[in-house]
């Protein structure tokens, strides 16, 4: 493998390893294993598991803020994009329905990762986390400018709610390797804790199809 491969290979392991299961529980040694390369290849490129797992989330957001710029496009409307993030996580994140496997995500595992007390790598989940909250602020904005809601929310906190439940969700699914129950309640949860009129429910097609 070239300098380039060897190092996205780490960081591709990293993410199927570490959050498959917890920061604290995976290795050097299982990483380099997993990878095919040497420790030496590892310390060439990262100087410390911390460090890979930063950089392993900084790469892992690099690809999904584009699926989320996608699906969140000023093209869509406000109820398109909550139908088109329904959708994402469904397909992309927890499977379809030709796949039972529960696929997981490791933006919306990061809670798994807590129990390290490294401050790069808890800088690096809240940086994710709070990222993903201005994604949710800027459709709740969007919904309640469009008066597609019941009621006026302050939208800060809803915007961390949604995050807390899909959380909830998406953990609870791998806890269980089911998906069946987050197929029924993600959407209806999301309507209810944002208030969204009832005439609204599970209408909107979503408008956002993941690339091949």
């Amino acid at each position: 493998m070239s300098e380039l491969e060897t190092r996205e290979r780490l960081l591709e392991v990293a993410l199927d390893l570490i959050w498959q299961s917890n920061y604290n529980a995976v290795g050097v040694n299982e990483i380099c294993k997993q990878a095919g390369v040497s420790k030496g290849a590892f310390y060439h490129h990262f100087k410390s598991k911390a460090s890979l797992f930063c950089e392993a989330t900084h790469y892992y957001w690099q690809v999904i803020k584009q699926d989320l710029d996608s699906l969140f496009s000023p093209l869509h409307t406000p109820v398109e994009q909550l139908e088109n993030l329904i959708h994402f996580l469904l397909t992309a994140k927890l499977g379809d329905k030709s796949d039972d496997a529960v696929h997981g995500c490791p933006f919306f595992n990061a809670g798994a990762q807590i129990g390290t007390d490294n401050q790069e790598v808890q800088t690096a989940l809240r940086m994710m986390s709070e990222s993903a909250i201005k994604y949710n602020l800027a459709l709740v904005k969007g919904l309640q400018a469009g008066n597609y809601l019941t009621d006026d929310q302050e939208p800060e906190q809803l915007s961390r709610l949604i995050y807390q439940y899909i959380h909830g969700v998406m953990s609870f699914s791998q806890l269980c390797d089911d998906i069946d129950h987050a197929r029924q309640d993600l959407a209806q949860g999301l309507y209810r804790l944002l208030g969204l009129k009832r005439d609204l429910w599970f209408v909107t097609q979503p408008t956002w199809q993941a690339k091949d």
